[in-house]
C-alpha cells in the first residue's frame, strides 16, 4: 500500500492506495512531484497514467483534514505540495492521463485538473467541499475542465458534480462501467504510448503554451486566500466539525 509506480509498454502507472479515501498528508503531497517527474523524464515512457488501485474505495479525498486539524502549522507544507504535485502534472514531459472512479474530492480534482484528459467511471463525481473544510483552493484547476459558472456553483455550495454532468460539460473523456476502468484506461493510454515520444514531447509543451491563462499561478493565487482561511477561527471550526462528525459546522 502507498503510491507505487510500474512501467509497462511504454505507460508509467502512478497508483494511489492509501486508505481508507486516499487523503493524502503533507508529507505525501511533498513526495508525488519527484514521482511524477521522474516518470515523465524516463525515455521509456511515453504516458503517465495516474489511478487509485482497483480496491481503493475512491480516486482521491483531497488532504488529510485530521493533520491539519492536530497541526494547523503544517498549512504551509501542504499548499507546497499540492502546488508542486499539480505543476508536475501539467509540466511533465509526456502527457498524463487520469482515471477516476468514485470521489474525487478537493486535490484530487487538482490532479484532474492539472492532467491531460480524464477517464471516469460511471459512479465517479468531483466535489470541492473546500467552503466547508475552512480551506480555499482548487478552482483554478477544475477551471481548466468546467465553465467558470459550474464552477463557482460547486465552490460556493460545496456540492458534487456527477461525472455524466462534467462528461457533458467536457471535462472527461469517456465514462465506462466501473469495473472496466482500469482495462479501458491503459488502452486509451496505448494509442497514446505508440506514438514518437519526442513528438508527444513537444506538442505537451505547445499546448501549455497555448493555453489562454497561466493555472499554476492562479492555484498561487488561490492559495494565498488558502493561507488567509486557515487563520480564521472559523477554519478550525470547520475542520474540528468535519473530524467529529463528518459533517459541515453549522453558523
Amino acid at each position: 500500500m502507498g503510491i507505487e509506480t510500474h512501467i509497462e509498454n511504454r505507460i508509467a502507472e502512478i497508483v494511489f492506495d492509501v486508505p481508507p479515501v486516499n487523503a493524502f498528508d503533507s508529507e505525501t503531497w511533498l513526495s508525488l512531484p519527484a514521482i511524477i517527474a521522474e516518470a515523465g523524464r524516463n525515455p521509456e515512457v511515453n504516458c503517465i497514467l495516474i489511478r487509485a488501485a482497483d480496491s481503493a474505495r475512491g480516486f482521491c479525498g483531497g488532504v488529510d483534514i485530521k493533520e491539519m486539524q492536530a497541526h494547523p502549522e503544517r498549512i504551509t507544507l501542504l499548499n507546497r505540495g499540492n502546488y508542486r504535485t499539480f505543476k508536475a502534472i501539467r509540466d511533465a514531459e509526456v502527457p498524463v492521463v487520469v482515471a477516476v472512479h468514485k470521489f474525487v474530492i478537493g486535490g484530487g480534482i487538482g490532479i484532474c485538473g492539472a492532467s491531460d484528459t480524464v477517464i471516469a467511471a460511471d459512479d465517479a463525481y468531483f466535489s470541492l467541499p473546500e467552503v466547508d473544510r475552512g480551506a480555499m483552493g482548487g478552482a483554478s484547476h477544475l477551471s481548466r475542465m468546467l465553465p467558470l459558472h459550474k464552477v463557482r456553483a460547486a465552490f460556493f455550495t460545496g456540492g458534487n458534480i456527477p461525472a455524466e454532468e462534467a462528461y457533458r460539460l467536457g471535462g472527461v473523456e469517456k465514462i465506462v462501467p466501473r469495473a472496466e476502468l482500469t482495462a479501458e484506461a491503459r488502452a486509451f493510454c496505448a494509442v497514446i504510448a505508440a506514438k514518437s515520444r519526442k513528438a508527444l514531447v513537444i506538442a505537451k509543451e505547445a499546448l501549455n503554451g497555448l493555453e489562454p491563462r497561466d493555472v499554476d499561478r492562479g492555484y498561487r493565487w488561490e492559495q494565498g486566500f488558502t493561507l488567509e482561511m486557515y487563520m480564521h477561527e472559523d477554519s478550525q471550526k470547520s475542520r474540528d466539525a468535519f473530524v467529529d462528525t463528518g459533517k459541515a459546522a453549522e453558523f
